[in-house]
């Protein structure tokens, strides 16, 4: 029963990652309709840039997450104004082709800056909490709290904001949402910049557990 409720946590803590990459995938999905291919290398070098500030420059984690989240979300915003927007009025194979190439050139990037070798992440929260005879690392419960905290967030922004109520307009109708006056671009650029940034949340959190 311990085992079962040890890997009940772990599922839990899994699913909140994924949780998190996922949301920034389909909300890039939503507004352009082509798989982003790079997203899960964006999920790479948001690990690697959270590493590098709390070994090389000697940050607290968790201001190396914001960090993070902010540098990405940068550079995703700047991957749909360079990238994607050219390409918006153009067959959707020019799209496809661009995610791939993107892809490569991240890849190729990392192995530049990083090398091929895997990373570990310095010991962050290791301390173990023991509920119901189950061991569990307080950074697993703060993976699980802190992605479902920014679940809700985005939920909120979503649905209480105007900026939330722009993305959903031009998700469902960007030609009407155009006519009244938003924006495509500034949502475009907006929607990537955070779905970006969810997947680097995603990576800075769990990357003090597995390797980088």
């Amino acid at each position: 029963m311990v085992l079962f409720f040890q890997q009940l946590v772990n599922g839990i803590m899994l699913g909140s990652v994924y949780s998190l990459v996922a949301l920034g995938l389909t909300l890039i999905y939503g507004i352009l309709h082509v798989p982003n291919f790079a997203h899960g290398h964006k999920y790479m070098w948001a690990a690697f840039t959270s590493l590098f500030l709390v070994v090389n420059l000697h940050t607290h984690y968790w201001v190396s997450l914001g960090i993070a989240m902010a540098v990405m979300g940068l550079v995703g915003a700047g991957v749909e104004r360079l990238v994607y927007r050219p390409l918006r009025n153009v067959p959707h194979i020019n799209s496809f082709i661009a995610a791939i190439g993107l892809l490569l050139v991240l890849e190729s990037l990392a192995l530049i800056v990083w090398g091929a070798d895997f990373r570990r992440f310095p010991a962050i929260h290791e301390k173990p909490i023991h509920v119901l005879g189950v061991a569990i690392t307080l950074q697993r419960l703060l993976v699980i709290v802190a992605a479902a905290v920014l679940i809700l967030l985005l939920q909120l922004f979503i649905k209480r904001t105007w900026l939330g109520a722009t993305i959903e307009a031009v998700a469902q109708n960007p030609e009407g949402a155009q006519l009244v006056g938003i924006s495509i671009d500034r949502v475009s650029s907006l929607t990537f910049g955070i779905g970006t940034a969810l997947a680097a949340a995603a990576a800075a959190l769990i990357a003090p557990i597995f390797l980088v």
